[in-house]
């Protein structure tokens, strides 16, 4: 089961929900940061989980908000996949496949001033996005305890990468030779 569909299956298990509000829930715990769900792809992927009876829906009228929405909720067999997917996901690393592990590879096609105004500009996106999250993280507590945890293990990782960046970028610079 790809990274995506777990996430939405995971949101439609908390509680039912509609495509809309799985959105919400998407933006407001940052969950782009760590997975790749596209506005646009919530529905499909709602429609396969659904194909794949993972999922039930229902349309429900909407008082005052002029029409109806289909609620998502998981099925039977949807937990028991869940369960098994939760478990896998937390028991068994799996590779991570960053573009700056590319970059880092084709750093010889660099020149050393290129190398480095990249990993300046990749070390201030970094701490414009441990910003933003710890914001995000902020706006909305209290946390649930799995909430708080995905949030500390975003900020963890960056935190990680920014003091990657700081020693490839020393690393990287030149040293001034001395005469002696």
């Amino acid at each position: 089961m790809s990274n995506a569909k777990l996430a939405i299956l995971s949101l439609v298990a908390e509680k039912p929900r509609h495509g809309y509000e799985i959105e919400q829930i998407i933006e407001e715990r940052g969950m782009r940061e760590w997975t790749e769900i596209g506005f646009s792809s919530i529905y499909y992927l709602l429609k396969k989980l659904k194909t794949e009876g993972l999922v039930e829906s229902e349309l429900i009228d909407i008082q005052g908000r002029g029409g109806a929405r289909r609620m998502y909720q998981i099925s039977g067999e949807g937990r028991k996949i869940l369960h098994t997917a939760a478990i896998q996901a937390l028991s068994q690393p799996k590779p991570a496949y960053s573009p700056l592990l590319l970059g880092i590879t084709n750093l010889p096609i660099l020149s050393k001033e290129e190398a480095m105004n990249a990993l300046h500009a990749y070390q201030e996106g970094l701490t414009e996005k441990i910003a933003h999250l710890m914001a995000r993280s902020e706006a909305q507590r209290p946390l649930p305890p799995h909430a708080e945890l995905l949030f500390e293990y975003s900020l963890t990782i960056l935190r990680a990468e920014e003091g990657w960046v700081k020693t490839a970028v020393q690393k990287l610079s030149p040293t001034e030779e001395t005469n002696e």
